[in-house]
């Protein structure tokens, strides 16, 4: 039972106890100012270390590209289809898918254009009698299709056989001469019978001996011209007026007789006017009762026409004395030109017998034969140069020739219906390939030939190998970019990369995207020591050395090293002291020593 006593004890303990558990929380709660700053301070910093790991290093160059089939081509073609160059138009678009040789790549104006292996271009007609390696190629090819061309290098018969039988295998008709090729044929033969026919006649002409008659009739007629050119000239000397002028001259005379009666009449009517005034004047009783005109006013006027009527007779005086003059003149000019027409019959005359006798000594017809034989030998010749290459041609678009078949034709540049351009298709190889480029500095380590790795976005790996830098790693088909972009691509300084994977499987789905792949430049012969290429440092003497922690964390020590391979962040180093340094052992990275 409890006493009182005890009750009171307990109390005051337990009142004890609460008293110290209050005290001790609010100690925990008091800091001096030395222990707040202590508590504020930062905490001392550790060192970042990396494991000593064992292993081997390779060195690589990446790029990024995109898969693609290789050795893209662009395909155009060399002239027409056909055989007129007018509505050059798609009907039959070429076809992505496997190209093999001897097949039809499309059709222009339904004529076909087919793909045949050979690395010399197509680059004009191939038609009878044409000659070159471009037709061996051909005749080569032929072979190949089981077609039987000889392979001589001349568009030959043969030849012609070969080409008509592969057409016709292939659903066509060979290429025959088009209209103006046809007209012009037409054109020489007719020239060549023409230049026959006129040999022919100009032949039975001399043989009949009447090459020289033409010359004889020239000669009679140029003395008859003669003889009429000097009865002309005598006629003239006989004869001291023309016609013309002595009805001219019968007129002057006329006028000098009519001038001369009025010079007479009016001197008469002045005389006779001057006799009346000189009678004596009339008596006033005996003056008539009307008035006489006054004498002098009629005197005047009949001087005036005596005047004028001498002036009549000098003109007409006048008038034919010159006639006479002008006659004698006419006559003196037509006397000169009879006479120049003489001569120049005479020189015809003279002319004409030179011809003759000329013509008798050689006879013109006899040269008009020789060079008519000649005519006729050109004609002939130039019609059989003609004939030659006369018959079963192939235009130069009708041939596509590719450095390699089968092949891919990735792509059409034009559909049904499209004028022919520059460019029809495009063709690859039917293997993979990966372009891209790298950072000239970066170039500089690549070799043909390095090995690759190919990696997908989803991990895959495939195998590859370098194929080509430079020049020599750009399509084919790559479109030449402008100036600008040219002088920008050269101040980036990189350089194009051709990869190639080294296997197929699996790669055919992964075709246009995007890989990266990784050419490995060095590679170790083994497992070495490595470490984050961070741990190296170089001291004041120049070597190269990593610190080592020590047991406990707190504590380092320098190893001296020679660095190698550097690979992916990591770098091969061996300790200078074979004891220095092994694997598991940790080095700083970075961090207080």
């Amino acid at each position: 039972m409890v006493t009182s006593r005890q009750r009171v004890l307990s109390g005051i303990v337990a009142g004890v106890v609460v008293i110290a558990g209050g005290g001790w929380a609010v100690g925990t709660r008091l800091r001096s100012p030395a222990d707040e700053a202590a508590s504020r301070r930062p905490p001392r910093p550790s060192l970042v270390t990396s494991p000593v790991i064992r292993k081997k290093l390779t060195s690589t160059v990446a790029v990024s590209g995109t898969l693609a089939y290789g050795s893209p081509l662009p395909v155009s073609l060399a002239g027409v289809v056909g055989g007129t160059a007018e509505n050059q138009r798609v009907t039959r678009a070429p076809r992505p898918g496997k190209i093999v040789e001897g097949s039809v790549l499309m059709e222009v104006n339904g004529r076909p254009v087919f793909a045949l292996r050979g690395k010399v271009p197509m680059h004009r007609t191939m038609a009878p009698g044409t000659t070159g390696t471009d037709v061996r190629q051909l005749q080569t090819a032929l072979r190949r299709l089981g077609f039987g061309a000889p392979s001589t290098g001349v568009f030959d018969s043969a030849t012609v056989a070969a080409v008509q039988h592969w057409y016709a295998k292939r659903g066509y008709a060979a290429q025959e001469p088009d209209l103006t090729a046809k007209q012009t044929r037409e054109q020489l033969r007719q020239a060549v019978q023409t230049a026959e026919e006129t040999l022919l006649t100009d032949r039975k002409a001399l043989d009949a001996g009447r090459d020289v008659k033409p010359l004889k009739l020239k000669l009679d007629n140029a003395r008859q011209d003669l003889r009429a050119a000097e009865d002309a000239l005598e006629g003239e000397d006989a004869a001291d007026l023309t016609p013309e002028e002595t009805r001219q001259l019968e007129t002057l005379r006329q006028a000098v007789r009519t001038a001369e009666e009025e010079v007479l009449a009016a001197e008469q009517a002045l005389a006779a006017a001057r006799s009346s005034s000189a009678l004596p004047t009339p008596k006033p009783e005996q003056a008539p009762a009307t008035p006489r005109p006054a004498p002098e006013a009629d005197t005047r006027l009949l001087e005036m026409k005596a005047s004028n009527a001498r002036q009549n007779l000098e003109s007409a005086h006048a008038a034919l004395a010159a006639f006479g003059d002008e006659a004698g003149m006419s006559k003196e000019k037509r006397r000169a030109e009879l006479r120049k027409a003489v001569r120049l019959a005479e020189d015809a005359v003279a002319t004409a017998e030179q011809a003759l006798r000329q013509a008798r000594q050689d006879s013109p017809l006899r040269l008009k034969v020789a060079n008519g034989g000649r005519n006729v030998a050109s004609a002939r010749a130039i019609l059989a140069d003609y004939l030659k290459t006369y018959g079963i041609g192939i235009p130069p678009g009708e041939i596509a020739f590719l450095p390699a078949l089968p092949a891919r034709l990735d792509k059409a540049s034009v559909k049904p219906g499209d004028t022919v351009g520059d460019k029809v298709a495009t063709v690859t190889s039917s293997a993979f390939a990966v372009t891209g480029s790298v950072e000239t500095k970066e170039a500089k380590l690549l070799r043909k030939g390095m090995k690759a790795t190919l990696e997908t976005t989803d991990g895959a790996t495939f195998r590859a190998v370098l194929s080509a830098t430079g020049e020599a790693a750009k399509p084919a088909d790559e479109e030449k970019k402008d100036k600008d972009a040219g002088a920008a691509d050269d101040k980036l300084g990189s350089v194009p990369v051709l990869l190639t994977p080294t296997v197929t499987k699996g790669l055919r789905e992964l075709v246009g995207a995007s890989v990266t792949v990784k050419i490995s430049v060095g590679a170790t012969g083994g497992a070495v020591l490595t470490v984050p290429v961070a741990a190296v440092v170089t001291s004041a003497d120049g070597r190269p050395r990593v610190q080592v922690e020590l047991p406990g964390g707190d504590k380092v020590k320098d190893v001296e090293v020679k660095t190698g391979l550097t690979a992916d962040g990591d770098v091969e180093v061996t300790p200078v002291q074979p004891d220095g340094l092994k694997e598991g052992d940790r080095v700083v990275v970075s961090g207080d020593a």
